[in-house]
């Protein structure tokens, strides 16, 4: 797999960053700082629609 990290992961340090792996089927999400502890694994559509969501400011904010 090749993991590339969020151009939008930040931190005073630089230290809270989420990372991804792209396949046909799905997309992988890990946490940079622990890239050995388990992954999140959802299928290509529903990221882009979660992200394409995020995008149009249709996610509510916490």
């Amino acid at each position: 797999m090749t993991w590339r990290k969020s151009t939008y992961s930040s931190g005073g340090d630089g230290d809270t960053c989420v990372e991804i792996s792209e396949s046909e089927s799905h997309i992988s999400i890990r946490d940079s700082k622990a890239p050995a502890r388990a992954t999140l694994a959802v299928p290509t559509r529903s990221f882009a629609a979660f992200t394409d969501a995020l995008k149009r400011g249709l996610w509510p904010e916490a």
